[in-house]
């Protein structure tokens, strides 16, 4: 099988933040919410984030985006760093950045900063483009698209361009092999270019249809590609158009699904591939990013804001998370495995052997000693924390180890997001209790074959059974006599 094509990103990158706690109360001063136990998350945005998607899909990525001297630009070029390759437009102003704030996973609040624009095109990025044989256009509003109009245009006529539009940018490049508006998107720029009053009969599906069909002749462009959230997207070539609907229906983060979308198209169309396959597998990845998190699964900083340096005991979940995030980026199966694993036995052992074998990482949860002691008894662990994850972490099957305090592993999952949950044949009979979390991102519990006999508790019963030796003669410390 041949490695995937290149891809040359041409748009306007962002700094992203997302501020992410829990609410519990209001604040006494005023009805708004209180978001407590903050944790600060620092990603690409904006064709950054399209750019590193490519990545992660196994491209060889080259972004081309206008970036300045201030502190925002230079997070946003170590956040890239050994991602992509970047060639960068000067930038009038400050990188835009976005800070949202979010609670159990639902934004609350965004914060916008930073207005700057590209400046003026560069020779380096005129030849990338001349060069690219494929290109995918993030335009965000911001001017590096206009500044690069010619050399886009010139593009289009030879090799794939994907243009993912903006509301406050111009039309793609006459000739696009495939625009990629949402249907809010597709509605406005529609009517921009109708002199009449838009009908207000037919359903939503119709009136996409009806739009793609004026942005196709309009922008000149071998077809549009209207994405419908979770209903799939509507692709028109100027005729009768196809829908492609998604597979399931996923719950979850949609920020950053248009860029999902629009990196899977160009990179299909960059191999080769038809514009209907191409639209079919973004429909798939779009609809599977939402399910596995969105684009917290590219964040690399996941440090707490204003919050003291965690615990030696979280230090290993901040591991976890990190791993976990890296492997669903480059499109791999995320494992998880629960449990005390307070005296590791050959049972442990098995389970997590085979549930290593049925993915690209595996996680392992392990209760904390206050989580232990409150579902096992005062005399339990046998084995402090810190022994039982370096255990854990020497098994070669296991890739990172995570700590919960909490009685279930639910709000630990819930960060991880897992792929699959994996539990001992112990459980057949019973419905887990987590089992409906896992499912909801589109995850699956696995139940594996447990090894008859084998229990902490019945080793620590045995030990404890077992016939005291008698006492060892007391050794003689003297010097013999004469």
């Amino acid at each position: 099988m041949s490695a995937p094509a290149p891809l040359l990103v041409v748009g306007d990158a962002l700094l992203d933040h997302d501020l992410c706690g829990r609410v519990e109360r209001l604040a006494p001063d005023a009805p708004v919410p209180v978001v407590s136990s903050l944790r600060r998350i620092a990603r690409p945005g904006g064709a950054a984030l399209a750019a590193c998607l490519a990545a992660a899909d196994g491209r060889q990525v080259t972004l081309v985006t206008a970036l300045g001297d201030d502190e925002a630009s230079e997070s946003l070029c170590r956040l890239l760093a050994d991602r992509v390759r970047l060639v960068r437009l000067p930038l009038t102003g400050a990188l835009s950045s976005k800070t949202r704030v979010l609670a159990e996973d639902r934004p609350l609040l965004r914060l916008d900063d930073g207005d700057g624009r590209a400046r003026e095109r560069t020779d380096e990025a005129c030849r990338a483009i001349a060069e690219a044989g494929a290109v995918l256009v993030a335009d965000y509003g911001r001017g590096t698209a206009d500044v690069l109009r010619d050399a886009l245009q010139s593009a289009a006529a030879r090799v794939p361009v994907v243009w993912d539009p903006h509301p406050r940018g111009n039309p793609p490049v006459p000739g696009v092999r495939l625009a990629t508006p949402c249907a809010s998107e597709a509605r406005a720029f529609a009517g921009r270019l109708r002199t009449g009053e838009e009908p207000q009969d037919g359903s939503a599906l119709h009136a996409a249809a009806r739009h793609a069909d004026t942005l196709v002749r309009a922008w000149r462009a071998a077809s549009v590609a209207v994405t419908l959230g979770g209903r799939g997207a509507l692709l028109s070539h100027g005729e009768t158009p196809l829908l492609v609907p998604s597979p399931v229906t996923a719950e979850g983060d949609a920020c950053g699904a248009g860029d999902r979308f629009a990196a899977t198209a160009a990179g299909f169309l960059a191999d080769g591939e038809l514009t209907e396959t191409a639209v079919r597998a973004a429909v798939h990845a779009a609809t599977r990013y939402v399910a596995e998190g969105g684009a917290r699964a590219l964040a690399v900083d996941a440090a707490p804001a204003a919050q003291p340096r965690p615990s030696d005991d979280r230090e290993p979940t901040d591991d976890a998370l990190r791993t976990a995030a890296r492997v669903r980026a480059a499109g791999g199966t995320v494992v998880a495995a629960g449990g005390c694993f307070d005296l590791l036995h050959a049972g442990h052992v098995a389970l997590l052997q085979a549930a290593r074998r049925t993915g690209d990482c595996l996680v392992v949860c392990v209760n904390s000693d206050a989580s232990v002691r409150r579902r096992k008894g005062g005399g339990r662990p046998l084995v402090p924390l810190a022994d039982r994850v370096r255990v854990l972490r020497a098994l070669e099957c296991v890739d990172a180890v995570a700590v919960f305090d909490e009685d279930t592993p639910e709000r630990l999952l819930g960060e991880l997001r897992p792929h699959i949950w994996a539990k001992g044949g112990d459980y057949a009979l019973a419905r887990l209790p987590e089992a409906s979390l896992v499912e909801s991102w589109g995850g699956q519990v696995v139940l594996f074959p447990y090894l008859d006999g084998r229990s902490t508790t019945g080793i620590a019963e045995r030990a404890a059974a077992a016939p005291q030796s008698a006492p060892r003669p007391a050794r003689a410390t003297g010097r013999r006599g004469r």
